[in-house]
Parts: C-alpha cells; structure tokens; sequence
C-alpha cells in the first residue's frame, strides 16, 4: 500500500512543504497596493500543518541518533519503520487537510477584504466630493492631520457673487432654478479646479476660493492663477449667458468678482467632532467687499494682488474705496485682460525684452494722445540712435 511506502510519504511531505512555501512566497510577494491585510486565521492553519510535518520529521530524525543508544540497530531500525508505517500516512493526511482549510480560509478572507476595501474606496469617493481635491488629497496622503489646528500664510482670496440673483431667479420654478444654479456653479468650478483653486464654499450662489493652501505656486504664482482664473470665469459665463438667453431665460446671470492678497488664518475650525477647512480675517473680508463693488461682468483686485500680476495682466485703477473695519482707504484696479490675449486682438501694442518694456493701450489714445506717443517714441529712438 502507498502508506506503507516511506519514500513515497516523504516524497508526499515535501510537496506538501514545498506547495506551501511557494504559495506563501508569491502571496508575499504581491505588491501592498493589490494585496489586503493579511488574514490570520488562514494562514495560522497553514502553519499549523506544516508545524505538525516539520515536529514529526524532526522526531523521525532525532530518533534515528537516539534509539540505537538504547536498543540494538535490528530492533531500532525495526522501530523507527513502524513509526512511519504507523504515523507518517495520518500526519500527511493531517497536514493536507488543515493546510487545505487554510488556504480555503484565506480565500475567502481574502475577497472579504477585497469587497470591503472595494466599499471603502466607493465612499471615500462620494465623501471627495463634499471637499476640495486638494483638502481630500492632503488627508489621505498623510500631509495633513485631521485636528483642530491653524496658521498664517500669505494667500489669494477669491470672492464672486450673481448679481441680483433673487430678482433674477423670481419668475422661475425651483426645479429651474436648482437646474441653472447648479449648471453655474458646476461650470465655474470646472475652472477653478483646472487653475488650482481650493474651494471653500458655496454660499447660496456665491463662490469663495483661495490659491496657496495646501499647495502653493508661490505668493505671485497664487495670485496670477486667481486672476486668470477668474477672466476665464467671466468668459465662460457670457458663453453660458447666451445659452441662457436661447432657453428663454430674460435676465442671464451677471457675475461680479473680487480679489485680494494678503496674510489669513487657514487651518482647521470648529469642534473635536465636526471641523471645517477654511480660512478667516481682514484680507478674506476685504476680498469679500471688493466683490460687492465690483462692475456687472467686472473683476476688481486689491493693491497688492495687482502688483504681483501687473506683468501678465492688464488692469485699470478705480476709485480708492473706503470700508467700514479697514483703517486705511484700499486701492482698486478693475481688469481689462491679459496683456497676451489684448495683443492678439490688437487693442495692446506690447513689446519686451531685456532693458526693454513697452505697452501702448490704444483704446484709451485720443487723437491728440496718438499724437503725442508716437512723438515721445521718436524722441526716445533718437536717443537711442544718438
């Protein structure tokens, strides 16, 4: 019989041993991201198996230095082929049954693990979208810690707001108004997150972003990619007002924008239990003020913010507001557009290089102004010819 057949048995056990080791290898082996956590019940089986094949060749082995010292070789060899007549078959047919209950176990402790970390990935998904990409991103990255916590660091703030927006929307149904309100505040935060902008929150159909929290392009870098952000804004919303229009909507929304730069508190707010991300203080207020005396379809920028992007973005200044909590009067500037963009639709004769810069807005030269700066370009050629 095959039980019988010792070399046959220990052939059995060692492909027993040998199966095992390999699956267990390849199973640790497989990288962390595709495999789940380690299910221990399964794999405690598997060990016991191979525990009870390694303990009986062991004693089989410790047997065969110890019992000739106590019995002739005849009748030790007599003994230890009995042991394996006797037991070697029931220790193999223990080990292949255990250690196949555990690999059965750690199947299925397996896909168990799987479907919930499937589960989980679904509801981290929904749960993104109740916060901003970067905000989600920075959590589950580790790089920020979930706890009541704040700092201050220089940002850009970006307010925009409809205008009239409850005598717009008087005539319509809710469900049209929900439509439309939702279609504006979709469209815009495309935008905002195609420039890097931390969205703060809707309020009603305000928008109130930041650029330089948790990443940052650096203070200029901020506060140029809010800029171009929301021109690209106030285009795409005159694309959506003519749609509008064609639906038989009378009065398309108006969007107003404001921004500034300056130092905020941003960080963690609110309770052990519930916290928000935001940010707070007088740069945010300002930015928040800006916007409300901003023009029909205009965008009106802080001092500050229009120094860092003077250099791509063309503006005008304004009147010199005063504001209720600000000790000092703010200096506006409205925004025309980008300095490239001006220049291929011909309205900006703009010229640079090293020790040159040149930037003619022809929309603002009178006939006399024309005049006169083609008389100051020439007098500045001859002193360069000279």
């Amino acid at each position: 019989m095959i039980w019988t057949s010792v070399p046959v048995m220990t052939a059995i056990d060692l492909m027993i041993i040998g199966i095992t080791g390999a699956v267990l290898w390849r199973n640790f082996r497989t990288s962390t991201s595709r495999r789940p956590s380690v299910p221990k019940a399964g794999l405690k089986l598997i060990l016991v198996g191979l525990l009870v094949v390694g303990l009986f060749y062991f004693v089989d082995l410790l047997s065969m230095y110890v019992l000739p010292t106590f019995l002739p070789m005849a009748e030790a060899m007599e003994v230890m082929g009995n042991l394996h007549r006797n037991f070697s078959w029931l220790v193999s047919l223990f080990a292949i049954a255990v250690i196949s209950v555990g690999f059965v176990e750690l199947k299925r402790t397996q896909e168990e693990l799987a479907e919930k970390n499937q589960l989980l990935e679904g509801l981290s998904s929904k749960l993104s979208r109740y916060l901003s990409p970067q905000v989600y991103q920075s959590i589950f990255r580790g790089e920020q810690k979930v706890e009541i916590s704040s700092r201050r660091k220089k940002l850009t703030v970006f307010f925009s707001d409809i205008v009239g927006f409850t005598e717009t929307t008087d005539n319509l149904e809710p469900e049209e108004l929900t439509n439309r309100l939702n279609h504006y505040l979709t469209e815009m935060s495309k935008i905002a997150l195609e420039y890097g902008a931390t969205i703060d929150k809707y309020i009603g159909d305000a928008i109130m972003a930041f650029f330089g929290d948790p990443k940052s392009k650096g203070v200029k870098g901020d506060a140029t990619a809010c800029v171009e952000m929301a021109i690209a804004m106030q285009l795409r919303m005159r694309e959506l007002q003519s749609q509008w229009l064609d639906l038989g909507l009378e009065k398309p929304f108006q969007l107003r924008i404001g921004i500034n730069t300056g130092y905020c508190t941003v960080g963690n707010f609110g309770s052990e239990d519930r916290m928000d991300y935001t940010i707070i203080g007088n740069e945010v207020n300002l930015a928040a003020r800006l916007e409300s005396h901003a023009s029909l379809g205009g965008i009106l920028l802080a001092h500050e913010t229009y120094a860092l992007v003077k250099d791509t973005v063309m503006a005008e200044e304004g009147d010199t507001l005063t504001f209720k909590g600000f000790a000092k009067p703010v200096r506006t500037y409205s925004v025309v557009g980008l300095h490239d963009d001006l220049a291929e639709k011909g309205r900006v004769i703009r010229k640079e290089q090293e020790g040159l810069a040149l930037a003619i807005d022809r929309d603002k030269l009178t006939k006399k102004g024309k005049a006169e700066a083609i008389k100051a370009i020439k007098d500045v050629l001859s002193q360069l010819e000279g």
